[in-house]
């Protein structure tokens, strides 16, 4: 019951802070038998949270021993069923006794049929890239499969890789994407009862690569930035509304292109070097059209703002949720502006924490406020106004929250169309740029397919 009450609120807090939450692949899950999750781990305790409301089965973690020792997310942590991994740097001195038993457990677990995730990457980061991965995720399979007694294990390494559009921002996208599951067969243990290093070596390297098909992967961090701008204006030219987008299409364009941009950062770099002035040039004319996001540079939002129909509608429906959004907002920006306070301070340099705590600090501040406003409210309207109160206030947040978003989508379209009607043919000259740009990302991309599938004949 515990567990379910943690979920249902974990749901509802992953739901508040990204606009968008998307699951690819959660059929390819084995629905009964023993399964490992292995994931990547660019978000603290946001990425295990996305797997624990959205994979299809019950799921323990293997979590770092800190957490259990932490006021709050102990008790969290603890009523998931989580089982503690000793760290060197964590605990100090000899750790690989206490790990041993922790790999015991684990094991014993998977025998039963259980289900457990684990992020082999060791510690939660911000590297544009996979981390090695540790030995731990393999040890425990092959130590579980192949433990004498009770008949053959049929054990499964589900991967699952986690993409952010923007991590640490509120209202932003995730995907987590689960790929095909690997079997683990069993091996004859090493004298001392342990896997063979050299099985656990093959079964992390299979474990890798899994994850890294399913993640973005660059060698620094302003490849990842130049991809991201060069997929913005790629996908621009998809018509239809942002939210229709997918994510899963998005991550394997990122990659497409990140692996171009390796290739020919080494091949043709001026060529790289030209490609990247343009696009700079191209955001800056946007700019200065008042349009910050390539994909309002679109014909078919023009279409959509240019109906008066349909602008004398937006413009009523803002007109009716007003009264409601204002005072949701008022109810809720001090706990909104102190959480992002109490956050960033708490965060301090390391992003890939901070909407861990933006997501806690909400989740203790929300309820807060309307405690104290049923509380207040108490004395003038008694029980029913502590009922309409916490029925009411999280309403207004919602309704406050989705009409600003709406509202910002509205001013964004209705700048497109005006910007079409007073500058036709700036308008028609940033299309054709963007094209052009588009087809030089597809000329670079088809190159490198050449290269890599000609370089893949010659080493067959």
């Amino acid at each position: 019951m515990l567990r379910r009450a943690i979920k249902v609120v974990l749901l509802f807090a992953l739901r508040v802070f990204f606009r968008r939450v998307e699951v690819v692949g959660r059929e390819r899950v084995p629905r009964e038998g023993a399964c490992l999750f292995v994931l990547n781990h660019p978000n603290a305790l946001v990425d295990p949270a996305l797997l624990l409301c959205h994979a299809p089965r019950r799921v323990s973690f293997l979590a770092k021993s800190p957490l259990f020792r932490t006021p709050v997310i102990g008790f969290f942590v603890r009523a998931l069923d989580s089982i503690p991994v000793y760290r060197r740097q964590d605990e100090g001195g000899d750790t690989s006794s206490r790990n041993r038993e922790t790999f015991e457990r684990a094991a014993a677990l998977l025998r039963r049929g259980g289900t457990i995730a684990i992020c082999p990457e060791g510690a939660s980061h911000s590297e544009p890239y996979l981390l090695p991965l540790k030995s731990g995720a393999a040890r425990i399979a092959l130590g579980a499969v192949s433990a004498g007694g009770g008949g053959a294990l049929d054990l499964k390494i589900v991967p699952a890789g986690l993409y952010y559009t923007a991590k640490a921002t509120f209202r932003s996208g995730a995907l987590l994407y689960f790929g095909e599951p690997i079997h683990v067969e069993p091996v004859e243990p090493a004298p001392d009862g342990e896997p063979p290093r050299e099985a656990v070596r093959a079964l992390s390297a299979r474990v890798a690569e899994a994850m890294r098909a399913l993640t973005l992967n660059a060698d620094r961090h302003e490849a990842l930035q130049m991809v991201a701008r060069a997929e913005r204006i790629f996908s621009s030219a998809d018509e239809g509304e942002d939210e229709a987008r997918s994510l899963e299409r998005e991550l394997r364009r990122r990659r497409r292109f990140v692996e171009a941009y390796a290739f020919h950062r080494r091949h043709s770099p001026a060529r790289l070097g030209v490609l990247e002035g343009r696009i700079t040039a191209y955001e800056e004319e946007l700019r200065q059209a008042g349009l910050e996001d390539p994909r309002q540079l679109s014909p078919s939002t023009v279409a959509a703002y240019a109906r008066v129909r349909r602008l004398l509608a937006r413009v009523a429906l803002f007109v009716v949720l007003l009264p409601f959004a204002l005072l949701g907002a008022a109810l809720h920006y001090p706990a909104y502006t102190l959480a992002g306070i109490l956050a960033t301070r708490f965060a301090r340099e390391y992003d890939d924490v901070l909407s861990t705590f933006k997501i806690a600090a909400a989740l203790l501040l929300f309820p807060l406020t309307w405690g104290l406003l049923a509380f207040a409210l108490y004395g003038w309207a008694g029980w029913w106004g502590v009922v309409a109160t916490l029925a009411l206030a999280p309403l207004t947040g919602f309704v406050a929250l989705r009409t600003r978003e709406e509202f910002g989508r509205f001013v964004a379209g209705t700048r497109a169309a005006l910007f079409f009607i007073r500058e036709r043919s700036f308008f028609r000259r940033l299309l054709e740029e963007r094209r052009r740009i588009r087809r030089e990302l597809l000329d670079l991309g088809d190159e490198y397919e050449r290269a890599a599938a000609a370089h893949t004949e010659a080493r067959g």
